[in-house]
């Protein structure tokens, strides 16, 4: 009896001790922090930046997140709309932190770490739109009944889950808007979150400093951390960030557990903590999704720019937004000043559709080259690496990409996308950009079986003379 109770004792001891290295490992606080501080940011901006209902919010986009909801029963949030604040919790332990701070949006407030300033975003100097207006002052409705049913499509909510909770849909042919709607709550210049579409805005300010020759994508890249010839690392390109082929130790799985979602959460000096990370593959070997890996980028455009956030909203107002008619962007920063490029940059779906716009004009508005020559292409080649089709911060559907294709999406076609379906999709072939923004639940898809339908619909009815 007494060999059974000391096996027993001994497993029970066995037991707690892989129980403790497993916590130890794995880290599930951490991984609880991420969930709270992410919910804190995105209820900050979307409540302050957007004006959005926090509730609603929490409801539709953060609630049925898979990680979040196995935490929901124990999450409680406050939103301080006088000192402009939000707090999360996880069963009153866990805090997370967001401040909103006017014109450069909301920033996670780490305990103990110094949060700058509100930024001074200068917007004194007038710059006048190249593009040409897409549209008035007033939602326009289509006069073509094929592409008002193709509204009503996007719209739709089905009776069960997945749901689509669709906020923006606009439809941008040759040049101007034939086709627009918004749910009640937003309006023509509501601030909308791009999420992960905030890369290809990066992608896009890299191309601009590329064009100025300020930066180059071949040859190591400019970040300090791997500037000794001797570190593996500095072989990695300005082409590898932008494809997501570094090889750095950051794969992003939005688990909580993952060294990416714990550095773009936990972390004040996002770009730093990111730049420290050791590699798992060669450079240009391996493509993984990392959002830190563009947080990188955001302070490489940082640095080229003037190295200071104020120069660096300032130079991307105006060599992109202004020149495009973009005055609702919104670039939101670490606690180091780095532009949140991985995520957290806000626009009307206008200028979502603006933005677009460029790229179906091939880089060039009214004969002015914003873009280099051949950047459009280079950015939407797929990357040989990758099996989704992702290219230079953009998704792809050219090349070897055919996944999407087969969904009915144009094979010339390629888009910003981003978390809970927000999507710009540009088909230069029909001289159409199509925006959707919303909160779809439909993980890890978000719906895009209903963005292929939309762009389906849309050139039908284009088809039939709109």
């Amino acid at each position: 009896m007494r060999k059974v109770v000391f096996g027993l004792a001994a497993l029970v001891v066995l037991v707690i001790a892989l129980a403790a290295l497993a916590a130890f490992r794995y880290r599930p606080d951490r991984a609880i922090m991420v969930a709270t501080q992410y919910m804190a940011h995105v209820l900050c901006s979307a409540t302050f930046a957007s004006g959005l209902d926090p509730d609603e919010v929490y409801r539709e986009a953060l609630a049925p997140t898979p990680g979040i909801r196995l935490l929901n029963r124990g999450i409680s949030y406050e939103v301080d709309r006088l000192r402009k604040e939000v707090t999360v919790d996880f069963f009153g332990s866990f805090e997370g932190y967001a401040v909103f701070r006017g014109e450069t949006g909301c920033i996670i407030a780490h305990e103990g770490e110094y949060i700058p300033p509100i930024m001074d975003a200068t917007r004194n100097e007038q710059i006048a739109s190249v593009l040409p207006d897409i549209a008035g002052n007033t939602v326009v409705e289509p006069d073509n009944a094929k592409l008002k049913a193709a509204l009503d499509r996007a719209f739709a909510e089905p009776q069960r889950p997945p749901y689509r909770h669709t906020k923006a849909v606009v439809v941008l042919h040759n040049g101007k808007i034939v086709a627009e709607r918004y749910a009640p709550e937003i309006g023509i210049r509501t601030r909308l979150p791009g999420f992960g579409m905030s890369q290809s805005v990066v992608s896009a300010l890299v191309g601009i400093l590329v064009l100025k020759g300020k930066l180059k994508v071949d040859g190591p890249a400019p970040v300090g951390e791997w500037k000794e010839a001797s570190d593996p690392r500095h072989a990695i390109s300005i082409e590898n960030l932008m494809r997501m082929t570094s090889g750095l130790d950051l794969d992003e799985t939005n688990t909580g557990f993952d060294k990416a979602s714990q550095i773009l959460t936990l972390e004040g000096n996002i770009a730093e903590a990111a730049a420290h990370a050791g590699l798992k593959a060669l450079p240009g070997m391996r493509w993984f999704y990392s959002g830190p890996s563009t947080i990188i980028l955001s302070r490489i455009v940082k640095n080229a720019s003037g190295g200071q956030p104020d120069a660096t909203e300032q130079f991307a107002r105006r060599e992109l937004f202004a020149p495009l008619g973009m005055t609702t962007m919104m670039l939101e920063f670490d606690g180091a000043g780095t532009p949140f490029g991985s995520t957290f940059f806000h626009a009307s779906a206008r200028d979502w559709a603006r933005f677009g716009q460029l790229y179906a004009l091939d880089g060039i508005v009214e004969g002015k080259r914003i873009l280099p020559e051949g950047w459009v292409k280079w950015s939407a080649s797929p990357t040989v690496e990758s099996n989704l089709g992702y290219g230079a911060g953009f998704w792809t559907n050219r090349g070897g990409a055919t996944a999407r294709v087969k969904l009915g999406l144009p094979s010339d076609s390629f888009m910003a996308m981003g978390a809970m379906g927000q999507r710009v999709i540009i088909v230069p072939s029909a001289s159409l950009v199509v925006v959707r923004m919303g909160f779809s639940d439909d993980y890890p898809n978000f719906d895009i079986q209903g963005a292929a339908n939309l762009v389906r619909d849309v050139i039908a009815a284009l088809g039939n003379g709109s």
